[in-house]
């Protein structure tokens, strides 16, 4: 499985930005994925989770602001983020488990085992 993401930049706070991550090397619509963020100094930590059904889960410090979505005949996976915020300052990275399923549910994050090469994301207040 190989992830590669784009779409990330440099907005003020309140804007808006959308991620992609381009997904190959394996039939897409049979795994779950997710994207994650690591600010400097900080863990990496999942922003949010999407299953094969379509079921979604997110970080309760996006909720309400960034959506989760495919496109599995592309083979796409995206991140919309509005009402940034400074501290969604991050390098974004998508993933998928090691083991790949249907579901991530309960994943940590160290069951994910393909990782992009992560994304920038720049929020000035």
């Amino acid at each position: 499985v190989r992830l590669l993401e784009s779409g990330g930049g440099s907005v003020q706070s309140g804007g808006s930005l959308r991620l992609s991550c381009a997904v190959s090397g394996y039939t897409y619509s049979n795994f779950c994925m997710g994207w994650f963020r690591q600010a400097p100094g900080k863990e990496r930590e999942a922003v949010a989770t999407i299953d094969v059904d379509g079921s979604t889960r997110y970080a309760e410090s996006v909720k309400g602001r960034f959506t989760i979505s495919q496109d599995n005949a592309k083979k796409m996976l995206f991140l919309q983020m509005n009402a940034l915020k400074p501290e969604d300052t991050a390098i974004y990275y998508c993933a998928a488990p090691q083991i790949l399923q249907w579901s991530c549910a309960g994943l940590s994050r160290a069951k994910f085992g393909y990782w992009g090469q992560g994304t920038q994301v720049t929020v000035s207040s």
